[in-house]
């Protein structure tokens, strides 16, 4: 553990309450929370999928406690708060998924926008909360469609209600950063990372899982944007920075307190096509074809600039594109094979810190 700058000590026992602990990237959070030792208290809806990696890991086994409850409901999110009494919050439920905002916007902007105050809020009630983490995404930034990879200082933005709802969350925890927070001794971050990927990941319209089911069906993948370029990386190199920066929140306080985008090196950010063809050669059955029909917007090229997080915090990407591809397959494989997947996620977690 020392080798990726978080101190094991600082889990052990630590009070964690994690947000969307019933989704990937939460559930992930979670588990490895969980393995550092920490006593974690989730709240989450149920989970989004069927499969989910929360129940394939069988996670409420490894946790303090798990909360059913809708992060809009701000009653709530304050009971759930109160009672986990955490040192630290992580902050990642949300509706994440940029073609289902546009069938469903106002959910959309309430659970990402509203949802994100409402935990500032509980929050700011309590009396042993320490440090907030909140998550939200690389899509925050005003897409300008250029080469360079975004930095904490540009511009927030958003065409579409995902992107949009999420610089709004971005806003809303600065202003209760200056208002409340600061001054009653709570540190709070926002964290940006890029299209991660990583097992147990079931959602629908992302890439991977949609390759994944299709090539279990022996379908043929229709592709809406092979050309659009994403910055790549495995669940667990964002996760290392947000754990990272939870601790530096605690131990040194307000110069950790803002922005910091978690991203992978410039390499790894590849067009679409690429991600598939590589899943081809590797998944049998797999195909991809160009969906040439009429699709929602989306952004063509996005890129996130990751200098200052290394220079600060110094954190690294430590899973380059091709090893987040082979272990995101390595997981489902041993799905499949029905093996337990709670063994398997703790080998790769430990496989990782072993990077």
């Amino acid at each position: 553990m020392e080798g990726l700058g978080l101190n094991t000590g600082f889990w052990r026992n630590r009070a964690v309450f994690v947000t969307g602990h019933t989704g990937f990237k939460g559930g992930w959070l979670a588990l490895w929370l969980a393995r550092l030792g920490a006593k974690v208290h989730g709240y989450a809806l149920e989970p989004p999928t069927s499969p989910s990696f929360f129940n394939e890991v069988q996670l409420e086994r490894h946790l303090a406690a798990s909360t059913i409850g809708d992060i809009r409901d701000l009653a709530a999110v304050a009971v759930a708060m109160r009672q986990a009494k955490p040192s630290v919050v992580f902050h990642l439920a949300a509706q994440p998924l940029v073609r289902e905002s546009y069938a469903s916007p106002v959910d959309t902007f309430a659970t990402n926008f509203l949802g994100t105050v409402n935990v500032l809020e509980s929050a700011r009630e309590s009396h042993e909360v320490q440090a907030i983490v909140n998550v939200t995404t690389d899509k925050c930034y005003e897409n300008k469609e250029w080469l360079w990879p975004y930095r904490e200082t540009d511009n927030l933005g958003g065409h579409d209600p995902y992107s949009s709802s999420k610089a709004c969350a971005e806003i809303a925890t600065a202003a209760y950063r200056r208002s409340f927070l600061a001054e009653a001794g709570i540190r709070v971050a926002t964290a940006r990372a890029g299209n991660v990927i990583g097992g147990g990941d079931w959602a629908k319209d992302r890439l991977i899982p949609d390759f994944f089911r299709a090539a279990d069906r022996g379908e043929t993948l229709q592709i809406r944007s092979p050309n659009a370029v994403r910055p790549w990386q495995h669940v667990l190199d964002p996760l290392a920075g947000y754990l990272l920066l939870a601790e530096k929140l605690v131990t040194e306080g307000s110069p950790f307190a803002e922005a910091w985008n978690f991203a992978p090196e410039d390499t790894d950010a590849k067009p679409v096509s690429w991600i598939v063809d590589r899943l081809c050669e590797s998944i049998p059955n797999g195909k991809w074809e160009h969906d040439v029909g009429s699709q929602p917007h989306e952004a063509a090229l996005l890129k996130l600039d990751n200098s200052k997080a290394k220079a600060s915090l110094v954190w690294l990407p430590r899973w380059g594109l091709p090893t987040a591809l082979e272990k995101t397959i390595e997981w489902h494989r041993h799905w499949k094979a029905g093996e337990s997947m709670a063994d398997v996620t703790t080998r790769q977690i430990q496989a990782y810190q072993a990077a």
